[in-house]
């Protein structure tokens, strides 16, 4: 019988013991600021989770919760849990003030900070302080604020993308004339910077709309660019004056294309009077998979979303929250292994960040290029009631050879 070397409990006892001590020593070397105890560490989200945009971010918070949920099944980030504190601005500049002075000594960093004019009144504060912020936007003005994480591709990108897309497809062609609406302000100014590049190098003439945030009766802007012959038609605009716009247009029984900025679509458009127009006309520019999405990323998520909220409606906002937590939380966990969970740690480890993979849920990610988008890359769908989340590819990822073109000019 071969010989057995076998260890007194004692000693068993002992090892394990050294075992234990051991991570705790890790746990402990490792630096911490804000957000961050022996147990947990806590991200902000503060956005409209009672007004206008109520839905979305409703249903965004639900893709966040799936994300944290697999990361603390797994046993967490630096042997802690993750855990979210919320707080609801209702779309309110002084709301949203008051809730990020509480917020902010809590949380390592906001996982979602929502809305154009909260953004640019909390944004002074967020330099000042260096918390790592997920910003509920793609507009350009923001990347030259590095401690801003926008995920995915910027508003103007997404347009030209999605212009490139009408032209392959023969909707628009050189000497066209495309119509374009958009709310003044970073999301709109910034969506239109697109199609002037469009219009420029392409011998395009760009008829533009432009309207205020709560603009409701579109009826003069589409009648216009009727008059002006537009062939196709974007829309930077909120879900409500998509749905205006769209029903203008089929009042005027003018069966005219329009791209829309993905913030501009909303599902409950089609349980609306206009929503089979809607289905008919619209396309949706996104640089988010859809929630049917092909790939394993959205595949990944849909599964999720129906074990944990079957009885809830799906919408691509589920796989944006999904997608932005998977993206945040990669950033803390380089962090961790850096050892360092102070802002400044984590802030290092964001910069640092390059070639970040989401299987599908975006393109390729690169943080690492300051003032430059993190991707170039948009999906084209089409609004399909039958699809949950009201939303089908027609094109996968890809990026027009005017992106890389605008990509070597000064933004």
């Amino acid at each position: 019988m071969p010989f057995r070397r076998v260890l007194p409990t004692a000693v068993v006892l002992a090892v394990l013991v050294a075992g234990c001590g051991a991570k705790e020593d890790e746990k402990a070397q490792v630096k911490t600021g804000p957000g961050v105890t022996d147990d947990t560490i806590s991200l902000g989200i503060l956005s409209d989770m009672t007004g206008p945009f109520k839905a979305s971010a409703l249903t965004r918070i639900k893709g966040y919760e799936l994300y944290l949920k697999q990361v603390n099944d797994r046993g967490g980030i630096c042997g802690r849990r993750i855990e979210l504190k919320q707080k609801d601005h209702a779309y309110d500049v002084q709301k949203a003030l008051d809730g990020y002075f509480e917020l902010e000594p809590q949380v390592l960093g906001l996982l979602e900070l929502a809305g154009t004019p909260m953004t640019a009144a909390i944004e002074p504060d967020i330099m000042q302080t260096q918390t790592l912020t997920a910003p509920a936007s793609w507009a350009a003005s923001l990347l030259g604020n590095p401690h801003m994480m926008i995920v995915g591709t910027t508003y103007d990108l997404d347009v030209i993308n999605g212009l490139d897309y009408y032209k392959r497809r023969g909707v628009i062609k050189e000497g066209d004339t495309v119509g374009h609406v958009f709310v003044q302000g970073s999301y709109g100014d910034n969506a239109v910077e697109g199609s002037r590049f469009v219009g420029e190098r392409w011998g395009m003439r760009i008829a533009e709309q432009p309207i205020g945030e709560t603009t409701a009766d579109l009826s003069r802007q589409v009648a216009e660019l009727k008059a002006a012959g537009a062939k196709a038609v974007v829309l930077s605009t909120t879900p409500a004056q998509t749905a205006a716009a769209v029903g203008v247009a089929a009042a005027l029984r003018w069966e005219v294309p329009f791209m829309v900025n993905v913030v501009g679509f909303d599902t409950a458009i089609l349980d609306s009077p206009v929503g089979a127009a809607v289905e008919k006309q619209v396309s949706v520019v996104t640089s988010v998979a859809p929630f049917t999405g092909s790939k394993p990323g959205p595949r990944e998520v849909a599964a999720a979303f129906t074990k944990y909220y079957p009885n809830d409606k799906p919408a691509i906002y589920v796989d944006h929250g999904y997608t932005v937590a998977k993206v945040f939380l990669s950033v803390v966990e380089k962090a961790c292994k850096e050892g360092d969970l102070t802002r400044d740690g984590v802030l290092k480890a964001f910069q640092d960040t390059t070639g970040l993979e989401t299987q599908g849920l975006t393109g390729p990610l690169r943080y690492s290029l300051v003032g430059r988008p993190s991707a170039t890359q948009s999906y084209i769908t089409k609004v399909d009631r039958k699809a949950p989340g009201g939303l089908t590819t027609v094109e996968d990822l890809f990026e027009s050879d005017l992106v890389k073109a605008k990509g070597t000019r000064a933004r």
